[in-house]
């Protein structure tokens, strides 16, 4: 039985599920024999493999695996289980991502199918987290905890991923489409950036969403437009399969540098968009569509009707707070809009978690939380249902596993993408520079130069989402009489919903000297009340240029300037054919 013929939204038995998904994986194996026998060419692998969310490398032999994690929502059981892949197959550790995903890099092609079968054994897969498919649907990670929230979306998310899982319309689409769900009044979720976006709305006593459509970001930012301002929730699956079938029709598949819905509407026009819409619209009430799931069974991502008893803590060791505690309570630690309860926020540098941290975060949400974790798109991990006397004990079991950095999605929380590490597009080591970004900013004591964001990618496609940083980085290179020498392009002044301004390019090694001038700066020159982006516009490009002329171009004796951040040798441009659009 094919996964398309199970996954109708109707009730799917747990054995129906595992037998399919275990086919698929056996497929896979089948597959990567042939290919590795010689039998069928990379080129005719390349499309099997990426809808299985295996990417090539830029190091031969090794690929990079993404798990997809729908709705950032993690069971303690299934991080164990991705602390397992991590050890056995990942070398130790894992990369969130800004989709809430987990990564694995340099796994070989052979190891991929045991990956797989832990991975199906805990209800997680890989399956469409790349290619040209919809992507990890993404749900705010305070669903059902903020105290402002008008309901809670990570339902509908976990409905919306389910019902375009496996389908013939959602796997082979000219490019890759992102569904973002947000719950807070803010919006943590940057839903304006998505193919599809979608915050809660309450009409009338009626739950429903605002929906935007056609944003993006790569090398041509696009801020989606409002397509409805209220879709009821139940009709959202609808609603979203007919942005899907007009993008199936009309997306470029010859140039997949311009294929993403954002460049149908920027050469037809939001009104032609809207129509085509809305005529397919009419044809899947007409005559039946993708149905919205009931339910969400619970071999889908893994969870069960009834959720685990919630830890009270009492049973975690007792712990003295020190200094630092108090800090890490000011700054990762918010209140839950249930009595008695608070949210953490473990801050984890560039995303990395060892296998050993991820069993540690297990064991705590069961001891002190609701059993559960939250991946946010800050490449971070939420622990809720914190017992407010249980947040010392917390705090020394984070200590012990080196998670209980405090300042969490401040300045020096800087938010990256692999960049050189590993793909094939990476220009620069985006993040080592986060490291030493972090280290530049870590003392920060003025409060509104910690509330801001520094993201940074490795390349100009925007994985590290530099353009809605309040300072942003991606990276470039330069020659330098001859030599090849390390940049990246600083932007300032971006928000979830409006983009950052490009400033100039800048040597990779003096991208901490070039943030300290600008901080400097807008420390002792920002009005009363103005924020960062107000700061920057109203100072304007051309200053941010001559503040940091001296840097462009340095000292060609100067060696250091030659060697990217982390590396002892030379830097060399070093590219591979790029799997994001594949």
């Amino acid at each position: 039985m094919a996964i398309a013929d199970i996954v109708t939204g109707q009730q799917v038995t747990e054995a129906q599920y595992d037998r399919t998904v275990r086919e698929d994986i056996e497929l896979f194996r089948d597959q990567s024999n042939q290919f590795l026998s010689g039998q069928i060419t990379a080129d005719q692998f390349r499309a099997f493999r990426l809808r299985r969310g295996i990417y090539g490398q830029r190091q031969d032999g090794v690929q990079m695996i993404r798990t997809k994690i729908p709705g950032g929502l993690l069971t303690a059981d299934q991080m164990r289980q991705l602390a397992r892949v991590a050890d056995e197959f990942g070398g130790g550790k894992g990369h969130l991502t800004t989709r809430q995903n987990m990564q694995y890099h340099f796994v070989p092609l052979q190891s991929v199918p045991p990956l797989l079968h832990l991975l199906a054994d805990v209800r997680l897969t890989t399956r469409e987290a790349c290619y040209n498919t919809v992507r990890n649907v993404t749900a705010c990670p305070l669903s059902g905890l903020h105290p402002e929230e008008l309901f809670e979306v990570q339902p509908y998310a976990r409905r919306l991923a389910y019902a375009f899982l496996h389908r013939e319309l959602t796997d082979n689409l000219p490019r890759k489409f992102k569904v973002a769900f947000c719950g807070c009044p803010d919006d943590c979720m940057a839903t304006v950036i998505n193919d599809v976006g979608l915050r809660p709305v309450i009409r009338n006593g009626e739950r429903g969403f605002r929906m935007t459509i056609a944003g993006g970001l790569g090398p041509l930012p696009t801020e989606g437009k409002v397509l409805h301002e209220f879709v009821p929730a139940e009709d959202i699956v609808r609603r979203v399969e007919a942005v899907i079938r007009v993008f199936n029709m009309h997306g470029n598949r010859k140039d997949k540098n311009t294929a993403r819905l954002k460049f149908i509407m920027r050469k037809r026009g939001f009104d032609w968009l809207r129509d085509a819409i809305a005529e397919q619209y009419q044809d899947i009430v007409a005559n039946g569509g993708i149905p919205m799931p009931a339910e969400v069974p619970a071999s889908f991502g893994g969870f069960q009707p009834q959720p685990p008893p919630k830890g009270a803590g009492q049973f975690l060791p007792m712990y003295n707070p020190n200094p630092e505690y108090k800090e890490w309570r000011e700054t990762n630690v918010t209140a839950q809009k249930h009595e008695g309860h608070s949210i953490v926020t473990v801050k984890v540098p560039q995303g990395n978690l060892t296998g050993d941290q991820m069993r540690g975060l297990a064991s705590l949400c069961e001891q002190a939380g609701d059993g559960s974790l939250r991946v946010t798109m800050q490449q971070n991990v939420i622990l809720a249902w914190v017992p407010n006397g249980a947040l010392t004990r917390v705090y020394g079991i984070l200590t012990e596993l080196g998670l209980n950095d405090s300042r969490a999605n401040e300045i020096s929380d800087t938010l990256t993408c692999p960049g050189a590490y590993s793909c094939n597009l990476g220009l620069t080591k985006s993040m080592n520079l986060g490291a030493a970004l972090a280290d530049a900013v870590r003392a920060e004591s003025d409060p509104l130069v910690r509330r801001l964001r520094i993201n940074i990618s490795g390349c100009p496609n925007s994985c590290g989402q530099h353009w809605i940083a309040d300072i942003g980085f991606y990276g470039n290179a330069r020659k330098i009489e001859g030599r090849e020498v390390p940049y990246y392009l600083m932007l300032l002044g971006g928000t979830d919903h409006e983009f950052g301004i490009a400033i100039q390019s800048l040597p990779a090694r003096l991208a901490p000297v070039a943030v300290q001038r600008v901080l400097t700066h807008y420390k002792s020159n920002h009005n009363d009340g103005e924020s960062f982006r107000a700061y920057v516009m109203r100072h304007r490009v051309e200053f941010f240029k001559s503040l940091t002329a001296d840097l462009v171009k340095p000292p060609a004796e100067n060696p250091e300037m030659y060697r990217d951040w982390g590396d002892a040798e030379e830097f060399s441009l070093k590219l591979g054919r790029g799997e994001c659009a594949a």
